[in-house]
């Protein structure tokens, strides 16, 4: 039985109807010694107890896709089939040009939200570089099966969830091609191709979306796997100038580290709450150790920059909480780069997705006018947030452990 499955909720709620009512009417008929009677009705409060909590961790779940299946939950859950020292660019010396076109097998996506907006796609890729093999989400603009675009390619944005976090989040919870099919529409937003690729690879670890030699290759499965299967089954725009890429929480770090990282790949980044310092995520990979923390921190990557990358990043977030990381990358940018901040105050909605789902008909207007795409409408970035505040040590990776926050 599927965990986000509606079976699997419909039985933990008649589980946790049956837990109440049991205590109403056997709680004065239990019959024997009076031990025997205590155990039972203490065996029938935990019962009560357990399927309440069930339900609660069930709503909870679907409502912010957490955990996608049981062993994401359970934790014995490994996509990872090699993971080769793929060098500093993370190819390995392959020339990605010659790998031959592989034409996957997609199928309509189950969950909830998946449905909706002309529905989202979903196909298991075999990185031919990462060595990762997981599932990869698509979502295809309303132009795209259009006679009048037969013939045009289309950007694409990359979606990254937190820690934990399943790649349907973003469609799911966020519920982004809901929002951004009228805007798409109307002309208010390019059609933008949607690929949502798995992040949680490993067992109870935050990648942070990097290659660790001999454990994960997940910077090369995001930026080279899923964009060749991308423009390899459809009519995607090439990197860097047709692609960009978003997340929330750990997947805002991702998102900022890899367009800082791969300019090459990548022509814009979307941070909603994010961090810079991997040890924002206490359960990151990449913060045990002081040198590849450091390698993986993107203020440090633009500061010691020898040419500034041609990138933009758009950063979000509340003080404590995103905004000083933004920033502090503001800081140290150097044109071409430009990095836009926004300021949201606490009463915003604070680590959730009530914060970060009325943030993405924005963030796509931004990202329109970003990548050249403004011709489709009259999108303008707001501007950006003067509030003053003094840089955090976990926006310049200076901070300690017990500075990791909340992450979702």
């Amino acid at each position: 039985m599927s965990l986000t499955g509606t079976p699997f909720l419909y039985t933990t709620l008649v589980l946790c109807v049956v837990a109440l009512i049991l205590p109403l009417v056997l709680w004065s008929r239990t019959r024997g010694p009076r031990a025997l009677r205590v155990v039972t009705r203490v065996l029938m409060l935990l019962f009560a107890q357990g399927t309440a909590v069930t339900l609660v961790f069930v709503l909870v779940n679907n409502s912010n896709n957490l955990y996608d299946n049981w062993s994401d939950l359970l934790g014995t859950g490994n996509h990872v089939q090699q993971a080769a020292n793929l060098g500093r660019d993370g190819t390995g010396g392959i020339a990605l040009q010659r790998l031959p076109r592989v034409k996957q097998a997609f199928r309509a996506a189950d969950g909830p939200g998946m449905r909706a907006a002309g529905g989202v796609r979903v196909t298991q890729v075999k990185g031919r570089v990462s060595g990762v093999n997981a599932e990869v989400y698509v979502w295809l603009p309303p132009q795209y099966g259009q006679p009048a675009y037969r013939h045009r390619t289309f950007p694409v944005v990359e979606l990254l969830p937190g820690y934990p976090g399943s790649a349907k989040a973003w469609f799911g919870s966020l519920k982004v091609h809901e929002q951004l099919l009228p805007l798409m529409e109307s002309g208010q937003v390019a059609p933008f191709i949607l690929v949502a690729p798995r992040t949680n690879l490993l067992a109870g670890v935050d990648t942070g979306c990097a290659n660790t030699p001999g454990t994960v290759n997940a910077d090369s499965w995001l930026s080279i796997d899923v964009p060749k299967m991308v423009t390899d089954n459809f009519r995607a725009e090439p990197g860097p100038a047709g692609w960009a890429v978003a997340g929330y929480s750990a997947g805002a770090h991702c998102a900022v580290r890899l367009a800082v990282a791969h300019p090459d790949r990548y022509r814009a980044a979307v941070s909603l709450s994010g961090y810079n310092d991997p040890i924002g995520e206490r359960n990151s990979l990449t913060a045990l150790n002081p040198a590849v923390r450091a390698r993986n921190n993107p203020y440090l990557l633009l500061k010691k920059a020898p040419v500034p990358p041609r990138i933009a990043l758009y950063v979000s977030g509340e003080s404590g909480d995103g905004y000083q990381a933004g920033v502090a990358l503001e800081a140290v940018a150097k044109a071409p780069t430009t990095v836009h901040v926004v300021f949201l105050p606490r009463s915003a909605g604070g680590h959730t997705m009530a914060l970060w789902r009325p943030q993405v008909p924005t963030v796509f207007r931004w990202l329109t006018v970003q990548m050249g795409q403004s011709r489709v409408g009259r999108a303008t970035p707001p501007p950006p947030s003067t509030a003053g505040s003094t840089h955090a040590a976990l926006a310049s990776g200076n901070a300690s452990r017990a500075d990791a926050g909340r992450r979702r």
